[in-house]
């Protein structure tokens, strides 16, 4: 990189710190030892009661817990993590003084079924609890605590006031795809001049009852449940739904010039990125595919790049029938008759779907990819799929020299996003 601005004159984004914690452990080291040897993180929940349940197991991450159990207070937790890890890595600033700002892709935060049983306790109901019971026992002025973290916003605050970050954090939510967002937007950020530096974290602990029962409904979730490290399959014939999982990932983004005048460690580039929204059904893809090619398309031509130059795709691969087919609609599009010979992998066969999570931590695997040399395998792949000839690397991590690779993710309600990951030249 002789020079610190890309083909359209702008600064170059480098990535100088990561953070990453998964179902398969704690920090970089572990994952990517786990990774690399086709290990799955997926086990039968313990968390809590699973009778009834069609889907029973999940990427969990027990090791990891909070006083207060809820959705917000786990993804909090694992956000600090890993948030720790890359910056101590990057080295710039330290904790309650990092000099940029924070980008925080998060889940929708909700009131827990927990919380609605003290409420409703509370509230002095002797027989059916009406939502105007719910109300005015939150309105009593003991249930402060409840409605603090239970704010969306809650979240980014209190991680922002803990790092230091600088202005108002921004938390989105774009379903699946939220993790690149994030990204997206601390890129832009620098792009712009805004910031030297920016904290990037996406994070998800929305393994609960209610979630499980509502992708259930959707007929979205695997039901492979023994043994748990079978079920997800990602491209195999035999796949029937994602696996539910938790986890976060944390990067430091600088710019080009910024990163060189202080010395930093360089360990990778984004290049490009591309957003595109369909609108076309809440779950369901276009079926035509095109605003999945026009992400792509457009990542790649944000990173000044053509289709030929990407040795290696990060799939979404999330193992739903329809997922996976729409993904290899748009690579095989894109990449024309090239795409069946492009190793393209799914993390998601080891750690789950990590949901909100999932961009920022697939990018970071994506990093990791093109620095050691090595493709993760694709797991469980048993029975190959004619209709998708994906080279999906099966089941055994491989040797590969890699200079520039594309990090997919794709949501529910039609939201897409791509990144050009690049090597340090």
């Amino acid at each position: 990189m002789p020079n610190d601005t890309d083909h359209l004159g702008r600064p170059i984004v480098v990535v100088t710190g990561m953070g990453v914690l998964t179902s398969l452990g704690q920090g970089q080291a572990d994952n990517w030892g786990a990774l690399r040897s086709g290990v799955s993180g997926i086990r039968r929940i313990s968390r809590f009661p699973i009778d009834g349940l069609r889907t029973t197991i999940a990427g969990t991450v027990d090791f990891v817990s909070v006083p207060e159990p809820s959705a917000p207070a786990l993804s909090e937790r694992l956000a600090e993590l890993v948030m720790e890890e890359a910056i101590a890595e990057a080295g710039i600033g330290r904790i309650g003084d990092f000099p940029g700002p924070l980008f925080l892709a998060l889940p929708p935060v909700e009131l827990e079924w927990p919380q609605r049983f003290a409420m409703a306790a509370a509230s002095g109901a002797n027989e059916t609890v009406t939502y105007d019971d719910l109300i005015r026992a939150a309105g009593g002025g003991s249930f402060a605590p409840y409605y603090r973290r239970f704010l969306f916003g809650s979240v980014g605050e209190n991680l922002a006031d803990r790092f230091g970050t600088k202005g108002s954090p921004v938390a989105t939510s774009t379903a699946c795809a939220s993790g690149g967002t994030a990204i997206q937007l601390g890129v832009e950020a620098i792009r712009r001049g805004e910031a030297d530096a920016a904290l990037v974290v996406g994070t998800d602990c929305s393994v609960n009852p209610e979630s499980l029962i509502r992708f259930s409904l959707l007929s979205a979730l695997s039901t492979r449940n023994d043994p748990p490290s079978s079920a997800s399959r990602p491209f195999s014939k035999d796949r029937e739904g994602f696996v539910m999982a938790e986890g976060a990932g944390a990067l430091v983004l600088e710019s080009l010039a910024g990163a060189r005048a202080r010395g930093a460690k360089i360990l990778g580039v984004v290049e490009g990125c591309g957003e595109v929204a369909d609108g076309f059904h809440r779950t369901r893809s276009s079926p035509d595919g095109k605003p999945i090619i026009a992400c792509m398309r457009n990542a790649l031509t944000d990173a000044g790049l053509e289709p030929d130059a990407i040795g290696y795709i990060n799939a979404h691969g999330t193992g739903t029938p329809e997922n996976d087919k729409m993904e290899w609609i748009g690579v095989s599009t894109v990449f024309g008759g090239r795409a069946g010979s492009i190793p393209m992998s799914s993390n998601k066969s080891m750690i789950g779907h990590s949901l909100t999570a999932a961009g920022a931590v697939e990018a970071i695997f994506t990093l990791l990819t093109i620095r050691n040399g090595l493709l993760p395998p694709t797991i469980n792949y048993d029975i190959p799929d004619p209709t998708l000839p994906v080279d999906c690397v099966p089941n055994v991590a491989r040797p590969a020299s890699v200079r520039h690779a594309i990090s997919n993710s794709f949501g529910f309600g039609g939201q897409n996003v791509c990144l050009v990951l690049g090597a340090v030249e």
